[in-house]
């Protein structure tokens, strides 16, 4: 595999965590061909299986795999490891360039994790409406 072009115009894909942007990662930038080889022997690792939600998934497809890399970015983020962060959005860039976002809610110590795909991130604006005049 070759490193890939340059291109400023891509859309980033960002990570959010309970509507927080946590990480922008601009897929424009062409990655060095020791991290193609790396991101190349993940897949080749997961080829043999990955668990998801406690179930083990023999042989999964590009969605699992994506699934379980988001899975491993956002434990990554929760501990503060940086390359397991860097290793999962050059992943989930490379590999689905549709996908735009992943989602996730920290919820009971855990947490639950969607997959955006042709939705570029649009930052929430709180709206605030004046209060009613009481009659």
């Amino acid at each position: 595999m070759t490193a890939s072009t340059t291109d400023s115009n891509a859309e980033p894909l960002v990570i959010v965590v309970n509507g927080e942007v946590q990480v922008e990662y601009q897929r424009g930038k062409p990655l060095p061909q020791a991290q193609h080889a790396y991101l190349d022997r993940m897949d080749e690792q997961m080829g043999a299986g990955v668990r998801l939600g406690g179930v083990r998934v023999a042989q999964p497809d590009a969605l699992q795999r994506a699934q379980f890399v988001a899975i491993q970015l956002l434990e990554g983020l929760q501990n503060g490891s940086d390359p397991l962060v860097a290793a999962g959005c050059a992943y989930l860039a490379s590999r689905l360039p549709d996908l735009t976002q992943v989602k996730a809610r920290v919820v009971d110590g855990g947490f639950s994790a969607e997959l955006v795909f042709n939705e570029p991130y649009v930052k929430e604006v709180a709206v605030e409406f004046p209060a009613r005049p009481s009659s």
